[in-house]
């Protein structure tokens, strides 16, 4: 009896603590009203890949990853309330993804306009030495392109035939007449009466056509201070610079204005660079420029001196000339230079850069509608100012935009877009797959199916990583290395497929 007793209550608490059990369970999975619901799950390196239920990713073997309704929502309630692009990320996430927002605000300073630059002498400190008359060259003297000579520093001796009867009429002419030349081979008067105008003129005349037979002043001087006939004519340099170019040798015969030398003072130089012309008016006469030589760390103040009326007619771009002092002569002609001028902008409303998502045929923010809630906006850019750009049109004073994580809540929009589109409005067209494929396979604008996961992917992407296969004169595109393995291993299970697919469409 006692038995029988014990095992009515042993069974008695067993039923007690299995009821006890289930209220429990009840109580743990019934979802609370604020209960975050799924939406769907998608591939982690793969967005555009949605599934209605969990799994692993076919691609990289990832799992996949859930998308959740806003809190204390339904599904149709979250896509509902929510404007097309629009996204909510409530503060938690924000910080745990970096998203920070900044105030669209006015502000103003300076930027800075950077332009290649090119040295040139300067036309005016360009000297060219020509040939009066036929003659001959006897010899030279250190006159190698780029040797650094001094005024009236003899470069090479010629002989002139036309020079011995002028010399000859030009030492009859002084004779006598103490003083008559001065130091720089002009004539002067010693003392009032000394000669008659007429022999002023004569003697002026002959030391004017010995220059122009390529006679120097110091030689003409040396001329009558000696009384003697010159045995040749000596080229010299007319100024301090460089020899750019020589065009002369020792027993060269030439001819009358045949060029000998060409001489540049480079004490000041010019640099041309190429500006457009809605820069014009920043590049004042007057203005200063800084200039720097690429990888030696010299720098240049430089004046802007004018723009050059003509245009390029290949780039469309105008010449800037500035003028520059050239200490030690560091530029040199044809030496390219960077040019930087800085330039007053305006007020105007400005969001940092990293606010800016440039696509290349547009322009946009994400503006904070209400807390956590961000839509995306179409903005029109101006000037960029250091870590900031200028907004034209878009926005106004006072909006709250997003500065940082842009790019994760421009994923999130793109995302979220796509899930809520109908799937007739989104564009398919039957196309042939690239690269003499044989099947025909459904594909999206600019995309092919895999064949083993059955993603859409992008071709070129595929090309270049490799991830392309060429069986029976047809390529096949892949998102990953592993799903071109398992085509690879049972490639006929994965061509039935696209031919049942086929068959579909």
């Amino acid at each position: 009896m006692k038995r029988t007793i014990s095992a009515v209550a042993v069974a008695l608490l067993m039923i007690a603590s299995y009821a006890a059990g289930r209220r429990h369970t009840r109580q743990n999975t019934t979802p609370s009203p604020n209960a975050r619901r799924v939406l769907y799950w998608v591939d982690p390196m793969h967005p555009d890949y949605k599934s209605d239920h969990p799994g692993i990713a076919p691609d990289c073997g990832m799992p996949l990853e859930p998308v959740y309704a806003e809190p204390g929502t339904s599904v149709a309630a979250s896509e509902a309330t929510l404007p097309d692009g629009a996204v909510g990320i409530d503060v938690d996430k924000q910080q745990l993804f970096g998203i920070r927002v900044a105030t669209v605000q006015k502000s103003w300073g300076s930027e800075k306009i950077r332009v290649l630059g090119r040295v040139v002498p300067e036309d005016t400190r360009v000297y060219r030495i020509t040939a009066g008359s036929d003659g001959f060259i006897r010899e030279t003297f250190n006159d190698s392109i780029g040797e650094l000579v001094k005024r009236d520093q003899k470069l090479a001796s010629s002989y002139v035939g036309e020079t011995l009867g002028i010399a000859s009429g030009f030492l009859a002419a002084t004779a006598g007449v103490p003083g008559a030349v001065g130091k720089d081979g002009s004539r002067t008067m010693p003392f009032p009466g000394a000669v008659n105008k007429q022999g002023v003129s004569s003697i002026q005349g002959y030391a004017d056509r010995l220059r122009n037979l390529g006679l120097s002043d110091a030689q003409i001087k040396q001329m009558a201070e000696s009384h003697q006939l010159p045995e040749t004519v000596d080229v010299v340099s007319p100024a301090d610079g460089f020899i750019l170019a020589r065009n002369i040798a020792p027993g060269q015969h030439f001819d009358r204005s045949s060029e000998f030398y060409r001489i540049a003072d480079l004490s000041k130089v010019w640099i041309l660079a190429d500006i457009f012309g809605s820069e014009v008016q920043h590049f004042r006469p007057g203005t200063i420029a800084r200039v720097t030589l690429p990888d030696q760390g010299k720098t240049f103040s430089a004046r802007v001196s004018n723009t050059l009326p003509q245009v390029d007619p290949v780039t469309r771009t105008l010449k800037l000339r500035l003028e520059a002092d050239n200490p030690g002569f560091a530029l040199r002609p044809d030496m390219f230079v960077n040019v930087e001028l800085p330039v007053r902008v305006a007020p105007g409303l400005t969001v940092p850069l990293d606010a800016l998502i440039d696509s290349g045929r547009e322009q946009r923010v994400f503006v904070e509608r209400s807390k956590g809630v961000f839509e995306p906006r179409q903005v029109e850019t101006g000037r960029r100012l250091s870590d900031r750009v200028e907004i034209v049109r878009g926005l106004d004073e006072g909006e709250r935009v997003v500065a940082a994580g842009t790019f994760l809540v421009d994923s999130e929009s793109r995302l979220r877009s796509s899930a809520q589109a109908p799937p007739e409005q989104q564009p398919q067209k039957k196309v042939t797959p690239p690269s003499g494929s044989k099947a025909g396979l459904t594909v999206q604008a600019g995309q092919v199916k895999d064949p083993a996961c059955g993603m859409m992917i992008d071709a070129a992407k595929a090309v270049s990583a490799r991830n392309t296969l060429h069986r029976d004169g047809a390529t096949y595109y892949f998102c990953s290395e592993r799903c071109k393995q398992n085509f690879t291993r049972d490639p006929e299970h994965y061509l039935a497929r696209i031919r049942r697919s086929v068959g579909h469409d």
